[in-house]
């Protein structure tokens, strides 16, 4: 959609169906246990107000909260992203004072504690979007930043982004007014505007100076050809990227927009808080009670009850036949631990299956006892198939955002590079050992099939190619291996 008709319905009603989707979302990954209640509390099916979080709470009782909530979505987020991104994608250019300036820029602009943060949004609202843009005030460089997908509506043809519009609520909106900034990008440009409206309404438009949050903005602006007030970006690409999280969407087969990692988990997630609320309140009702005679509670005085003291250590007898047994009762039920915990583990491992992850990785099939690279292989292979899928999407929008990156830098920083695409490659995502790593080259040096200058690359991935060869000329006088022939030359 171009940017919103006053009076238009908002959020677009055809996009409503996908925020409620992500609002659901949102509520599991924060872990918040008042978002979840309301969530839950005001769905419009009965079958989800059933649920842990749908049930009402009595507040007549003023008994406090005792449902518990177990932050496995926040956990199955972080660990999609780690995956990715806890080691830096290797990102490359064939130009040196380019691939020089790109470096720069991924450091300076903190390029991978962004994409790591937005790895894990992704993971669980479906998707991510990557923006670059600029702030001349802040630092003298374009920057690559993250968008909210629940704050986006996009346009997409045959499945590729053409222009979205960003849009946020500014400070000093109420229950009644609300002010919303659109931000549309476009190819070639950027268009602001700022409407006043109501929740459910994006009401009208009004210059961008009416609010303090959008007041510079029109400093910045120049009517375009059809009169938009926009900023040139000085390039022709778009400098916005969607990112879907995995696809297709199950819901919305057609859709272009991803699936998120919670996809048919909520109720697992329901299930593994009703699992550990059961489990704490057998530990709650557990506590040991004493039940004593009347006789032995102590008045406090006409209208203020009685007590008993536990820490009394001298009684005297009270006047009852000794074969009554009405003396001191404790009173302890039983813990029913084992059956607990074995519904949380089957719990926590189908949902991280159907996430599309392996139990190991969430402190499941962990026994402390030794086992090969062939079965920790085989305990991997699930999460290794879900980040190659997941890389795959990211490669493409990760290398499109650096080219324009690069493409800004020159066009509005005058920066003297040759902008060009950058590879993105990605690891294998196994984090191996020293002593794997040894028993390895070991091997491979036995059977003749490695050099030392690759044995030494092996050991040192970070080293340049002067500091290798210094390297394996140190090993070879050590070891005798580089001394010459002394029969080398001998006449046969």
């Amino acid at each position: 959609m171009p940017l919103p008709t006053d009076g238009a319905a908002w959020p677009p009603p055809s996009w409503s169906r996908t925020y409620r989707e992500m609002r659901l979302d949102d509520a599991w990954y924060s872990g918040d246990r008042h978002r979840l209640a309301r969530i839950y509390g005001h769905h419009p099916e009965a079958r989800e107000r059933r649920k842990l979080w749908g049930r009402r709470t009595e507040h007549r009782t003023r008994k406090r909260e005792q449902r518990l909530h177990v932050p496995l979505a926040g956990d199955i987020a972080r660990t999609s992203a780690d995956l990715l991104f806890a080691d830096m994608p290797a990102i490359h250019v064939d130009d040196t004072p380019t691939q020089e300036r790109l470096e720069r820029l991924l450091d300076e602009g903190s390029v991978q504690e962004t994409v790591l943060g937005a790895a894990e949004q992704a993971a669980a609202l479906s998707g991510v979007f990557l923006r670059v843009t600029w702030d001349r005030d802040l630092v003298p460089h374009p920057l690559l930043t993250i968008m909210q997908p629940d704050a986006a509506i996009p346009e997409f043809r045959f499945g590729m982004l053409r222009a979205v519009n960003f849009w946020r609520e500014l400070d000093g909106s109420t229950d009644h007014t609300v002010w919303r900034h659109i931000e549309r990008h476009e190819p070639g440009r950027v268009v602001h505007a700022l409407y006043e409206g109501t929740p459910d309404n994006i009401g009208r438009r009004v210059p961008l100076t009416e609010h303090p949050d959008t007041a510079d903005l029109a400093a910045q602006v120049a009517p375009g050809e059809d009169g938009e007030p926009s900023v040139a970006t000085g390039i022709t690409q778009l400098t916005a990227a969607y990112v879907p999280n995995m696809l297709p969407n199950r819901l919305h087969r057609s859709s272009p927009v991803g699936r998120s990692d919670y996809a048919a988990v909520h109720d697992l997630f329901d299930g593994l808080d009703e699992t550990w609320t059961s489990w704490m309140r057998d530990i709650r009702l557990a506590r040991a009670r004493l039940i004593v005679p009347d006789g032995y509670l102590r008045s406090e005085g006409p209208g203020n009850g009685a007590s008993f003291d536990d820490d009394r250590e001298v009684w005297h007898g009270l006047k009852m036949p000794p074969n009554e047994g009405s003396g001191i009762t404790l009173n302890q039920f039983a813990i029913r631990v084992e059956e607990h915990q074995r519904t949380a583990e089957s719990v926590v491992r189908q949902a991280v299956q159907t996430a599309g992850y392996d139990a190991q990785a969430f402190g499941l099939d962990g026994d402390g006892q030794p086992v090969t690279a062939t079965e920790v292989d085989a305990r991997t292979a699930r999460g290794m198939v879900t980040r190659k899928k997941k890389a795959g999407y990211w490669r493409r929008a990760l290398a499109d955002m650096l080219h324009v990156l690069l493409l800004v830098d020159a066009a509005q920083f005058n920066s003297p590079i040759t902008p060009d695409r950058p590879r993105v490659e990605f690891g294998d995502g196994v984090a191996e050992s020293e002593q794997q790593k040894a028993t390895t080259l070991e091997l491979l040096s036995r059977a003749g099939a490695v050099s030392t200058a690759t044995k030494v690359k092996a050991l040192h991935p970070e080293w340049d190619d002067t500091a290798v060869q210094h390297e394996v000329d140190a090993i070879l006088a050590e070891t005798g291996a580089g001394a010459p022939d002394p029969v080398g030359n001998y006449p046969m």
